[in-house]
């Protein structure tokens, strides 16, 4: 699923192009985020205050790194992914058992925020187009929008498993179903390609943390019960291989250009 046309992109862009391996990295970095997420604030004992303090001063710092380069690192780029992922899950735990707002408002609450986000990015851009990106000013609202839809998508699939019944697998299915039906329609019908992205981007952050809770959860409860940081580095670890075939690939396909194309 692409955002933009190759037409209309400009020298640089600061975010990943949207393609196949997009789409895994970000499922293992939604899963991830919720096993790191998970281990912060309740395998280290240190609580969802803690872990908030923790997560977030994390993502500060990542995200200043990011924010403040020129050009796009492939790495940096996915640590912020991970980081906005791994706050998303503790903003979700925390509306839902600090504040007592129940998963179903939570998640009411952050749809509205995402939307609010998305609005104010249109107003700005008359667009919400996700590549290319290359202004700064774009860039922090595009972040904002990705950390909101990941703490959104976090409420969502815990309201799913917690308050709708369903078991970690089903949770998975239900949002994997949507994922599916998100694609078919991106490839068979003219519906804007922007706003199946963002329905995309969003479900499959429950779809990681449903994933990501059958692993780490008790048998009693539907899951496999692996430790939090066995099932964290062994997705870290997949996401990483996925990311060094990526580019790899992507090197290799650019040395294949006329030197005339090399530079766009």
């Amino acid at each position: 699923m692409t955002s933009a046309s190759a037409m209309d992109a400009p020298a640089y862009s600061k975010v990943a192009k949207i393609t196949l391996a997009f789409w895994l990295m970000k499922v293992l970095a939604t899963t991830l985020g919720e096993t790191a997420g998970d281990f912060i604030s309740m395998t280290l004992e240190l609580g969802y205050y803690v872990g908030l303090a923790v997560t977030f001063t994390a993502l500060a710092i990542i995200l200043y790194f990011q924010v403040s380069r020129r050009d796009y690192h492939p790495l940096l780029f996915w640590l912020a992914i991970i980081a906005t992922t791994t706050a998303g899950t503790e903003i979700s735990d925390f509306m839902d058992r600090s504040l007592e707002l129940g998963y179903l408002a939570g998640s009411i609450v952050l749809a509205s925020a995402l939307a609010i986000v998305l609005a104010v990015w249109y107003a700005r851009d008359r667009s919400l187009r996700v590549y290319p990106i290359a202004r700064r000013d774009t860039e922090i609202l595009f972040w904002l929008a990705v950390l909101v839809s990941n703490s959104l998508g976090t409420a969502f699939g815990d309201w799913l498993v917690d308050d709708g019944g369903l078991t970690f697998i089903q949770g998975a299915g239900v949002t994997a179903g949507v994922i599916l039906v998100v694609a078919a329609l991106h490839y068979f019908t003219r519906l804007n390609e922007v706003l199946l992205f963002w329905i995309a981007f969003v479900f499959t952050r429950p779809f990681g943390a449903t994933f990501g809770d059958f692993l780490t959860k008790p048998v009693d409860d539907g899951g496999l019960s692996l430790p939090r940081e066995y099932a964290s580095l062994v997705t870290l670890a997949l996401l990483l291989a996925i990311l060094f075939l990526s580019s790899r690939t992507r090197e290799e396909g650019d040395s294949t250009k006329p030197a005339s194309e090399l530079g766009e």
